[in-house]
């Protein structure tokens, strides 16, 4: 039964790790209705960050062209000597402000990441960030609705927009049902981004931030799996991963033709849901 619930953490994180729903705050609905019986407290905690490998695999497979900084074409290349013959600039460039995007939430988050868990990450928190995010979703859409967008382009997006994105995913750094990709996305909505653009910049910015978040978790449970332990990791991030690669693809068709306003009533939805559940006791 450990390896199904496994599998059905994959499919939820594999799902709403993408759509700007708050991953958070589904998995705390799913831990209250479905508990792992022979595995650590410990362990868990570990689970429901690192099964995020798979989602960032994912991204990585649908977007290699576009992220791999390496290349064989010497016009691309930032230098025609050394080392900077082989790294096409343009790429480079990108994974600079990805990484300035990134400064801010790995700051705050590795300084604080512990005590935001133990005053945040409880239902009601998570149940308050889910519906203002959801309501923000509504009102920047409604703003944002035939007004003409300046960045249609990642490479149009400069050091300083990614900067301003970055300190949008701060605010999911801090509080959990905030939704990594809702609020990157709102962030990038605000400064004049295409919903397209805005959308393939956060899976960027998810790289490093899931890979490093992944990395401190495994460090700090250690290697000492049991075999149902690991087996579960497994599962669950295969499963996270296959979800992923066609939640990435719907999501990139679905806003060609529709804006994010259907993620905010859902957002809403479900943090009215989280908190009468927290109400009557049944999540915790």
């Amino acid at each position: 039964m450990d390896f199904i619930k496994a599998i059905i953490f994959g499919i939820v994180e594999g799902i709403t790790e993408w759509l700007p729903v708050s991953s958070t705050g589904h998995l705390i609905l799913l831990e209250s209705f479905m508990k792992f019986k022979n595995v650590s407290e410990n362990f868990f905690d570990m689970f429901d960050v690192v099964i995020q490998l798979g989602a960032i695999l994912a991204v990585v497979l649908i977007y290699f062209k576009d992220i791999w900084p390496f290349t064989n074409k010497k016009q691309n290349a930032i230098s025609n000597k050394g080392l900077l013959s082989h790294l096409d600039k343009n790429i480079t460039n990108l994974w600079g402000k990805i990484l300035v995007a990134c400064v801010p939430a790995a700051i705050v988050g590795l300084l604080f990441d512990e005590k935001f868990e133990e005053l945040f990450y409880n239902p009601t928190s998570v149940s308050i960030a889910l519906i203002v995010f959801g309501i923000a979703f509504i009102i920047i859409e409604n703003w944002h609705k035939g007004k003409k967008t300046k960045i249609n382009s990642i490479a149009a997006i400069t050091y300083k927009d990614a900067l301003i994105i970055g300190i949008f995913q701060l605010l999911a750094a801090i509080f959990p049902g905030v939704s990594r990709s809702g609020a990157t996305i709102i962030g990038a909505l605000l400064i004049g981004v295409s919903r397209k653009v805005s959308a393939e910049f956060t899976f960027y910015l998810a790289i490093p931030v899931m890979f490093g978040a992944s990395l401190l978790k495994i460090a700090k449970f250690g290697l000492s799996f049991t075999a149902t332990e690991f087996i579960a990791l497994i599962l669950g991030m295969v499963t996270a991963f296959l979800v992923s690669v066609w939640i990435i693809k719907f999501l990139m068709n679905y806003i060609k033709k529709h804006d994010f306003k259907v993620f905010g009533w859902y957002r809403i939805a479900i943090g009215l849901l989280v908190l009468v559940l927290g109400f009557f006791g049944v999540v915790k």
